[in-house]
């Protein structure tokens, strides 16, 4: 039994694993783990639920709230306690300039893609508060990557710094074209975020195979907007809403069992 943590930029995420199996998804704003009487009431719930839960593994991409959850976590569960990071043992080679500097939930969904599609290179898809595209190669060795605003900070951004464009949430457009301006800003970034998508995943894919000679390709995506962007690609794409809780679970495996 191991309860795995996800904390991004806007949402976090409490699950419980009995082995490979997920029990249980709670999420909250990342927000409220600066109450420290929330975490404690969350994990609480969690344990008198799962009374066996001890050992805990968290993923984080907010360096802030680092210390303070792992303290809630090893007060009130008092088991193994494991942050990720580029300094832990990896199943993947990283090639990265600064390998402290490449993200938590990176290195889980790296993990995760390694370890659900052996003998396959991955591209490896988070569609959330940032978009990130990582490609792994069939051996395990990290090639490269890309990052870009999400939608909403997209969003965000036009409304922010215009003078009239207002704030548009984001959602499943109704037509190819917007005929308001709150339309044409949602659509335009749907569309535009759909389509770039698209693009890079086939440049990529054409380098795998011509230049590393990469014969299956796999393409897996999570993240926040995923459901809404894999719905409307014309590239086949994996969706796993919880890649990154797995990919966490399978590190804290990998870093504490001695015969892996």
């Amino acid at each position: 039994m191991l309860l795995v943590v996800e904390i991004g930029n806007t949402t976090t995420s409490f699950a419980v694993f009995d082995s490979q199996t997920c029990l249980e998804v709670t999420k909250t704003q990342t927000s409220n783990l600066s109450d420290r009487q929330s975490v404690f009431l969350l994990i609480t719930r969690l344990r008198e639920t799962f009374p066996a839960l001890r050992d805990a593994v968290f993923c984080s991409v907010v360096p802030g709230l680092n210390e303070s959850v792992y303290s809630v976590l090893a007060e009130f569960l008092g088991g193994r306690i494991i942050r990720v990071s580029s300094a832990m043992r990896l199943p993947f080679r990283l090639h990265y300039d600064s390998p402290e500097a490449f993200g938590a939930d990176r290195i889980a969904l790296c993990a995760h893609g390694f370890l659900s599609y052996p003998g396959e290179a991955v591209i490896a898809l988070d569609i959330g508060t940032a978009i990130t595209v990582d490609v792994l190669s069939s051996e395990g060795e990290y090639l490269g990557g890309h990052i870009v605003p999400g939608l909403d900070l997209m969003a965000r951004a036009l409304h922010e710094h215009t003078a009239q464009l207002p704030l548009v949430n984001i959602g499943q457009p109704g037509a190819l074209v917007g005929f308001s301006t709150a339309e044409c800003i949602r659509n335009g970034i749907v569309w535009s975020c759909v389509s770039g998508i698209e693009g890079v995943v086939r440049k990529i894919s054409s380098w795998l195979q011509e230049e590393r000679q990469e014969k299956r390709i796999r393409v897996v995506a999570t993240g926040g907007s995923a459901p809404l962007i894999v719905s409307m690609l014309d590239i086949t794409t994996e969706l796993d809403e919880i890649a990154v809780l797995r990919g966490t679970r399978y590190l804290f495996e990998f870093n504490t069992d001695s015969s892996l």
